[in-house]
C-alpha cells in the first residue's frame, strides 16, 4: 500500500473521490445512524480494490462508532449480553484474513455487491424479525461468526449483526450503542486483520486520518438534515441507491465468464 505522500501525489483522482465518498457516506450516517462503512466500501470499490477501501475506512468508523458508543449509558449491560456475538466476530474476521485480496479483490467486490443487495431488499421490506429471549445464545454467536466472514471478505459490517440487533427488541437508545458496539469491534478486528497481511500500514493509517475529515463533516451535515427530512423518505432512497449499486457489484460475475 501507498503511502500518504505517493497516494495524494499519484493518485489525484482517487483521493478526490475518497474524499467526496467519505463526505457523502459521513452524511448518510448522520442522517439514518448508521451506513458510514456500507456506503464508503461500496462507492470506493468503483475505482480501487475492497481492500485499500477497507483500510481507508478503519479510522472513520473508529471514530465515529466510538461516538456512538458512548452514549447510551448501557454499555456494560450490553457487553455482557452480547458478548458471544462479538467474539464470533473477531474470529470470523481474523479466520477470513486474506479473503479480500485473494485473486485481486474480484470475489470481495461480487460478495459485497451481493451483501449489500440482501441488505438493501431487508431495508425495503422493513423487515424486522423477532428473536426470542432464550435463543439468543445459540444465535449471537452464528451471528458474530457470519458477520465476521462477511466482514473479511467485503469491510462490511452490517450482515447479518444489523438486522439480529434489530430483532433483539432493544430500545432505541439501546440499539444505537449496540450498533456501535458491534461496529467498533468490527473495526477493530478489521484493522488486525488487514494488518496482519500488510494493507494497513502507518503510511495508509494516515490517509484513513485525512479522510475522517469529510466524514465528521458529513456526519455533522447530515445530524441536522436529519430534523428536516422524514426519515423513512431517506431511508428508502438510501437501500434503493444501495440495491443498484450493490447489482452493479455483483454484475462483475458474468465478466468472469
Amino acid at each position: 500500500m501507498p503511502s500518504l505522500f505517493s497516494f495524494i501525489d499519484m493518485n489525484v483522482t482517487v483521493l478526490t473521490a475518497s474524499l467526496a465518498v467519505f463526505l457523502l457516506a459521513g452524511f448518510v450516517k448522520g442522517v439514518i445512524g448508521l451506513g458510514l462503512p456500507t456506503v464508503a466500501v461500496g462507492l470506493l470499490s468503483l475505482v480501487m480494490p475492497p481492500v485499500q477501501a477497507a483500510a481507508l475506512l478503519i479510522v472513520p468508523s473508529m471514530v465515529t462508532n466510538g461516538w456512538q458508543l458512548a452514549t447510551g449509558g448501557a454499555f456494560l449491560a450490553l457487553a455482557r449480553r452480547l458478548w458471544a456475538m462479538l467474539a464470533g466476530i473477531v474470529l470470523g474476521t481474523l479466520a477470513g484474513s486474506g479473503f479480500m485480496g485473494a485473486d485481486g479483490g474480484r470475489h470481495a467486490i461480487v460478495v459485497l455487491g451481493l451483501a449489500l443487495m440482501l441488505y438493501a431488499i431487508a431495508g425495503l421490506a422493513a423487515w424486522t424479525p423477532r428473536v426470542r429471549p432464550e435463543r439468543e445464545r445459540w444465535w449471537s454467536p452464528v451471528v458474530g461468526l457470519l458477520t465476521g466472514l462477511v466482514t473479511a471478505a467485503t469491510g462490511v459490517f452490517v450482515i447479518p449483526a444489523v438486522p439480529y440487533l434489530q430483532a433483539l427488541g432493544l430500545q432505541r437508545d439501546q440499539l444505537i450503542q449496540a450498533l456501535g458496539l458491534s461496529f467498533t469491534v468490527s473495526t477493530l478486528a478489521l484493522a488486525v486483520n488487514l494488518g496482519q497481511g500488510g494493507a494497513f500500514s502507518a503510511g495508509v493509517g494516515w490517509a484513513s486520518m485525512l479522510v475522517l475529515v469529510p466524514a465528521l463533516l458529513g456526519m455533522a451535515i447530515g445530524t441536522r438534515v436529519r430534523a428536516r427530512v422524514r426519515a423513512i423518505t431517506f431511508r428508502r432512497a438510501f437501500f434503493f441507491g444501495l440495491l443498484l449499486l450493490g447489482l452493479h457489484l455483483a454484475w462483475q460475475i458474468t465478466a468472469w465468464w
